[in-house]
């Protein structure tokens, strides 16, 4: 009887999973909502006091969306008095919904993927597993990767759809 080969182990496939990406951090929405008057309007006085007195080290290494989910008069200021104070707490803070934050947060960990260690290699963006990966990364992870790549599939190493493969430069 013959032995079997494991010949994806043995390929120079380099697996991608982009659920290694996803941000450990406790994920919160901040509702500036709770801050209006009357669920109408924010009154400037009322918002700086609540800020003064508010704990902000309950966001301490969270990951915060800050959205208003009432229909109503919120000045660009107050967005941004809140992002100071975010700021030293928050791990990340965006302005958005939860998909904004998973965006955010995506896109923070692409940018720190070091492009050049993929120099030539066949990759394979694992595309099945347990924890949702929104679509913009399998995209920004494309971006960062097509111009070092020398391929680049989709799915498991078993079985892959082919996305890119650098053409061969014609020697003279």
């Amino acid at each position: 009887m013959e032995d079997l080969t494991n010949r994806v182990a043995q390929s120079a496939l380099v697996t991608l999973n982009l659920e290694e990406f996803i941000h450990p951090g406790e994920r919160v929405v901040y509702d500036i909502k709770d801050n209006l008057f009357q669920g109408l309007m924010l009154r400037e006085k009322d918002f700086r006091a609540f800020v003064k007195d508010h704990d902000w080290s309950q966001y301490d290494g969270k990951n915060v969306a800050v959205i208003c989910s009432a229909d109503a008069i919120v000045p660009t200021w107050a967005y941004m008095v809140l992002a100071g104070k975010l700021q030293g707490h928050a791990h990340r803070y965006v302005f958005g919904d939860l998909a904004a934050l998973e965006q955010e947060l995506f896109h923070e960990a692409i940018a720190g993927i070091d492009a050049e260690q993929y120099h030539d290699a066949k990759l394979v963006i694992k595309g099945c597993g347990e924890k949702p990966v929104p679509t913009y990364a399998y995209v920004a992870i494309m971006q960062k990767l097509l111009p070092v790549a020398s391929s680049i599939m989709y799915g498991e190493p078993c079985s892959t759809v082919p996305l890119y493969k650098r053409p061969k430069v014609a020697t003279a």
